[in-house]
């Protein structure tokens, strides 16, 4: 069945068309995207303008066409933060399913923690122990933590990296005291949340699953997008304490620049990671707001794979965080495919043999030439005993001829 999923975020609305089947893993089949930046289109009030509301029936009628093209059967259409937060959030949901046919459902933000927790376990498997998931997008973080399916315990906050970038860094490049203060800002919000994550210990395993972190990652030496899905990719706190002050001196035009960050979201990456960094330190270690939280939605991410080297052991959980997958479509297929029941991505499986191959427990003796056997020797003939009382044979023995009888028996 094929099917296709429409997320309308406060960046891009996204289609990801996939094959679904009972028991198997979805395989994609196209992806499109579009920028829309509906964080950015938000008024003073809070609500978004007519232009915006006009803009996003049009990314949506050609995310329709997209869906059309591709053969969808069923669409799930749903919208995140810039939706959810809007104060006209009715009016314009109600114009989208008039126009566009389409009834968008609107997450809450902490099921949108709880979907994006989901598709990391699926994809990194159980033996990953504990995970703490960070989602960061345009309008929110998504932060949440488990062992199971459903995590323990999931949030939201208001800590989008766009909605970030409009509200406290207006310059280009942005003053160091407006950095300072929005980095305070961070800090503070999610030291509200700190308890509910550090009653659970340590966590076995950080993943982010993010554009902006992807980004983030890239710039500190990882491995480019071209290289496939089942590359592992992590970025380490070291790493971010010292890109974070480079980016705060750059202009917009000159993040651009930099390996794998895309020209629309340039202006994004410093408030991506503020208060994870710089000259005044990092947020204290042992808590969840230490780590490098690095933004793009995982909702719509592949929910098997496999996953290499071994887990992050507890100890270095907080200076390391691993890079959540690609949400998009591959351009060709992987190497191999891996089981349907393998659920550790970054570990490529051995490759099938064919169906005609033997598999031996040892290897093949090589037979020995073939020799004819020889016949066993033909048994001596049978002679029948005597009954009693029968005349006496005749004698053989080489001492009398040949039938002379054998003299009688005397008696006494």
């Amino acid at each position: 069945m094929r099917l296709g999923v429409l997320d309308v975020g406060s960046n891009t609305v996204h289609l990801l068309v996939v094959d679904a089947h009972p028991g198997a893993r979805p395989l994609p089949a196209h992806s499109h995207k579009a920028d829309l930046r509906l964080a950015q289109l938000l008024d003073e009030d809070g609500a978004i303008g007519p232009d915006g509301v006009d803009r996003l029936i049009a990314v949506v009628h050609d995310a329709l066409c997209a869906a059309e093209d591709q053969g969808v059967e069923d669409l799930l259409p749903f919208a995140t933060s810039a939706v959810r937060e809007a104060t006209n959030a009715d009016d314009v949901l109600a114009r989208v399913r008039a126009e566009t046919g389409v009834e968008l459902a609107v997450l809450s933000g902490e099921e949108e923690a709880r979907l994006t927790f989901l598709a990391v376990r699926r994809w990194f498997g159980w033996s990953a122990g504990k995970l703490l998931v960070l989602d960061i997008g345009g309008g929110s973080l998504e932060i949440a933590y488990g062992m199971d399916e459903e995590p323990d315990t999931a949030v939201s906050l208001p800590l989008g990296a766009g909605r970030l970038t409009a509200a406290r860094l207006p310059g280009d490049p942005p003053h160091p005291d407006d950095v300072r203060a929005l980095r305070r800002h961070v800090r503070t919000e999610i030291a509200r949340t700190v308890g509910e994550f550090s009653r659970f210990g340590a966590p076995d395993h950080v993943v982010a699953t993010s554009k902006t972190f992807r980004q983030l990652a890239r710039i500190a030496g990882a491995a480019r997008s071209a290289e496939g899905l089942y590359v592992q990719r992590e970025l380490k706190r070291a790493s971010l304490e010292v890109w974070v002050p480079r980016l705060g001196a750059m202009t917009t035009a000159e993040r651009a620049e930099l390996p794998g960050v895309s020209e629309g979201r340039a202006n994004q990456l410093l408030a991506g990671c503020p208060g994870r960094g710089g000259r005044d330190g990092p947020l204290p270690r042992g808590e969840p707001g230490d780590l490098p939280v690095g933004p793009e939605g995982g909702r719509d991410s592949p929910a098997s794979g496999p996953h290499g080297p071994g887990m992050t052991r507890p100890e270095r959980a907080r200076d390391r965080i691993d890079v959540g997958p690609l949400t998009q479509a591959p351009t060709h297929p992987p190497p191999c495919t891996p089981p349907r029941d393998c659920l550790h991505p970054l570990r490529t499986p051995a490759p099938r043999r064919p169906p005609h191959a033997t598999t031996y427990l040892h290897p093949p003796r090589t037979p020995a030439p073939y020799t004819r056997p020889t016949p066993p020797p033909a048994p001596a003939p049978h002679r029948p005993r005597e009954p009693h009382g029968a005349a006496p044979a005749l004698c053989h023995s080489p001492q009398r001829r040949p039938g002379t009888p054998r003299p009688p028996i005397p008696t006494p």
